[in-house]
């Protein structure tokens, strides 16, 4: 099945991709992980779902990922953050929950600051799939190699081998100098919302550890932690998508 074409919003001069179907509220926002698109199989799951449920659904590319325009290695989380908001204020209408898997929970949580900075209260729930917020200083910097580093001071970047993507994983300086200016793992995460993490045990790329530091940070009450056992951090098997689309329905109840 062919992807219809998506719309294009400009933001700060990048072209950014998007695809919007209308409906009820709460609507669902995708926001995807490091180098993915938007044409991914969670992704794709959750638009089917939102359509039989006759529910609004909302996702995007960032710049240098998938149908937007813009280099990958240009981007950092400060100009992916704000790609999503100018998103997000374009075509949500009503109450939100956002679906952030793993860079895109960083993503989310950064949203829901600046959101609520700006009198803005419509995101009525958080679903979050092997939650990534503060990968560059939890997880990357804390174990780079001489060489990373020498790459990083003298090239301003370091490549990685993919196991998603014949093609290196690229982190540069920028990237991880900005990742310092925004993280959300410092202190206590206020959501003023629900929120629903799900992490396999099995995740090679942010260990279940990290899942569980987010949620010691976030409040209690408004928060559940499902572990699946033998989950990746892809999340893409059949069970792992069933999971995927209760969490989402269910909050969707709440909201």
């Amino acid at each position: 099945m062919t992807a219809t074409p998506p719309t294009f919003l400009d933001v700060d001069g990048s072209r950014i991709a998007v695809r919007h179907a209308a409906g009820a509220a709460p609507g669902i926002v995708w926001l995807g992980g490091y180098k993915s698109d938007m044409l991914g199989t969670k992704a794709e799951t959750l638009s089917a779902w939102a359509a039989s449920e006759g529910r609004a659904f909302l996702r995007h590319d960032y710049s240098g990922h998938g149908e937007s325009g813009g280099a990958f290695a240009d981007g950092t989380i400060s100009t992916w953050l704000s790609q999503s908001l100018a998103v997000f204020r374009n075509f949500a209408r009503g109450n939100q929950i956002l679906v952030g898997s793993s860079m895109g929970a960083w993503i989310a949580l950064r949203m829901v600051q600046e959101l609520r900075k700006a009198g803005d209260a419509s995101v009525v729930g958080l679903v979050l799939l092997a939650p990534a917020p503060d990968f560059t200083a939890e997880l990357i910097e804390p174990v780079l190699t001489k060489a990373q580093k020498r790459d990083l001071a003298k090239k301003g970047f370091f490549a990685e081998p993919s196991d998603y993507s014949q093609e290196p994983y690229i982190y540069t300086r920028a990237l991880i100098e900005d990742g310092r200016d925004n993280r959300v793992m410092t202190g206590p995460i206020d959501t003023h919302c629900p929120v629903h993490i799900l992490q396999g045990l099995v995740d090679a790329d942010v260990p279940s550890s990290h899942a569980l530091k987010l949620v010691s940070l976030l409040p209690a009450d408004d928060v559940t932690l499902s572990l699946i056992p033998d989950g990746d951090h892809r999340l893409s098997r059949p069970q792992d998508l069933d999971m995927l689309v209760r969490s989402v329905s269910d909050m969707a109840k709440r909201g």
